[in-house]
């Protein structure tokens, strides 16, 4: 597996750069096979061209990337943290194999201001999965400036999810340096001392005396527990989105999209056709989907397939279908044909006779819309009494389930009882280990009324149908959520304070938490996922972005893979 190691420094002018390039050499001079990645960076970047050299040096032009611009970041840095994960996971993934170690190396000091930046390259570690080194200079400070400034650094790392595995002390010269690392000896990370040493990146004159100084203070003992560190189980919602496409296109599906001219989905389409993650189909007309791209500044929407609703290769054999499929109610030829005028119907017939693997619809119409030709035509999978909808919840720091949001009024105990045993599923299908929490506003008993009995009821049938499964209700929010809730209102119960996911007793407490959780923390809400669909439809929300049709078209890619 790579390991990756990310060095950050929270001020300009602290040896960082130095200590990078020892660290650099000596992983190549180990052995170890060693790329570089600068997150963001200029496109005349020297301190890569000379980490490069030091990690390749015979083909240097191979172990360098970068992901975005500074400007960049400071126009969109919600858009170039998620082009950051991709540049990265591009490199792993590049023609040389993938390599033992990745060198990031985070962002420069700036005559800009950015009080942020130190935030940011930890948020950028934690999308990464990456050991974090803090680079802190002690040449103007004295012991109790550097721990506090460490203190701080690492209270910053906490907040966002990253992990600092060692700390570099840099400007330790003399007596100075037993006495800066002493203030942080107490701290359960490895800490050396790094000499001042003059390193210019453009001036490869300096580049040998820095490895030797800086070298000499990495002992054999520190490079292996920075190797071997293991950083904490954080997923990001940009790391969650970015397995999400890598995952996608692995395996490409093709996903039929019916609202062919609406802007946002053209958007989408090309973005994920530009990255050959999936193959998409657009229902519409070519000349007219493709004169709205150019307009769009669209390049890619070329290479998708275009099918007209009056198309009679397409149409004629619906009908035919269709009329199978619905006898049983009635259905004629020409009542076949008006109802395969619904684009929608369309694009869910494409995927019924297996010419699409799934579809995404809803940008501009209603969830009826989308969801009432898949249950008539595709259908439920055989031990699913019903269709429900959950959403793929990511919180900064992990992603959890909540079900269901968008179908199910009020169900019944055994309808809340499948909707729980779909909602597990779906976090399997995503890399979640599923712990179920039956909400409600009593917690083991703690309340009662008929409303208490139903969610009773469902825990136990979860509990007879899925043996295996970890359930636990009914449950309030907050003794399944935290740890420290569930000490007191369940203590007994391991389940308890560790839920991640959270199946709703109706569709009003289901819709309302996730919109409130989204709209006022910020976490992005992926779906919803349309559980117990024989194939995979999904609806969007008429409010969904370019980024959220991105994120399901490539859940529903993955969805068809199972």
């Amino acid at each position: 597996m790579t390991t990756a190691i990310y060095i950050a420094s929270p001020e300009g002018r602290t040896g960082r750069n130095a200590f990078a390039y020892s660290l650099v050499s000596r992983l190549h001079s180990s052995g170890k096979t060693t790329v570089v990645f600068r997150p963001i960076a200029r496109r005349h970047d020297p301190l890569g061209t000379a980490l490069s050299h030091a990690a390749n040096p015979s083909g240097s032009e191979t172990a360098y990337s970068r992901g975005v611009c500074p400007c960049h970041w400071r126009d969109d840095p919600d858009a170039s943290r998620g082009d950051v994960v991709s540049a990265y996971h591009g490199l792993l993934d590049g023609p040389a194999g993938k390599p033992d170690v990745v060198v990031i190396v985070g962002a420069d000091g700036s005559p800009t201001y950015s009080p942020d930046a130190f935030a940011n390259d930890c948020a950028i570690a934690s999308d990464l999965h990456a050991n974090l080194v803090l680079a802190i200079c002690g040449r103007h400070r004295d012991a109790r400036e550097l721990r506090d400034s460490v203190d701080v650094c690492l209270a910053i790392a906490d907040r966002y999810g990253a992990d600092i595995a060692d700390v570099a002390v840099t400007g330790c010269d003399g007596s100075r340096a037993k006495e800066l690392t002493d203030a942080l000896s107490d701290l359960d990370v490895p800490t050396q001392a790094i000499p001042s040493v003059e390193f210019d990146s453009e001036d490869e004159s300096t580049w040998a005396t820095a490895t030797e100084k800086c070298a000499a203070s990495i002992t054999d003992h520190d490079l292996a527990a920075l190797l071997s560190h293991s950083p904490l189980p954080t997923v990001t919602p940009y790391a969650f989105q970015s397995d999400l496409v890598i995952r996608a296109a692995a395996q490409r599906k093709r996903i039929v999209l019916p609202e062919g001219m609406e802007g946002r989905i053209l958007a989408a389409a090309d973005y994920l056709l530009r990255r050959n993650i999936v193959d998409i189909t657009l229902i519409g007309e070519r000349d007219e989907i493709l004169a709205k791209a150019h307009d769009m500044g669209l390049s890619s929407i070329e290479s998708a397939t275009v099918v007209s609703l009056s198309d009679p290769r397409h149409r004629d054999a619906m009908i035919e279908r269709l009329c199978q499929l619905r006898a049983h109610k009635g259905m004629t030829p020409p009542k076949a044909q008006s109802t395969l005028a619904d684009p929608s119907y369309f694009g869910t017939m494409l995927v019924q006779m297996g010419l699409a693997d799934g579809l995404v619809s809803g940008s501009i119409t209603s969830t009826a819309t989308t969801v009432r030709p898949a249950l008539q035509v595709i259908r439920t999978k055989p031990d699913a009494s019903l269709v429900s909808g959950a959403f793929i919840m990511c919180l900064p720091d992990h992603p959890v389930v909540f079900a269901d949001c968008a179908i199910t009024l009020n169900p019944t105990a055994a309808q809340l009882a499948d909707i729980a045993i779909q909602s597990a599923r779906t976090a399997r299908n995503f890399g979640i280990d599923p712990r179920v929490g039956m909400l409600s506003y009593s917690t083991l008993g703690s309340g009662s009324g008929p409303d208490v009995d139903l969610v009773t009821e469902a825990t136990n049938l979860v509990a007879l149908k899925d043996p295996d499964l970890p359930v636990v209700g009914p449950i309030q929010f907050d003794a399944a959520w935290s740890p420290e809730v569930a000490r007191v209102k369940a203590p007994s119960n391991e389940v308890a304070g560790h839920v991640n996911v959270f199946v709703f007793p109706d569709l009003s407490a289901g819709n309302i938490t996730y919109k409130a959780v989204q709209r006022s923390s910020g976490a992005l809400a992926v779906g919803p996922v349309l559980q117990g669909l024989n194939k995979p439809v999904n609806d969007l929300s008429r409010g969904a972005s370019v980024k959220d049709i991105i994120n399901t078209i490539a859940l529903t890619a993955v969805q068809a893979q199972q």
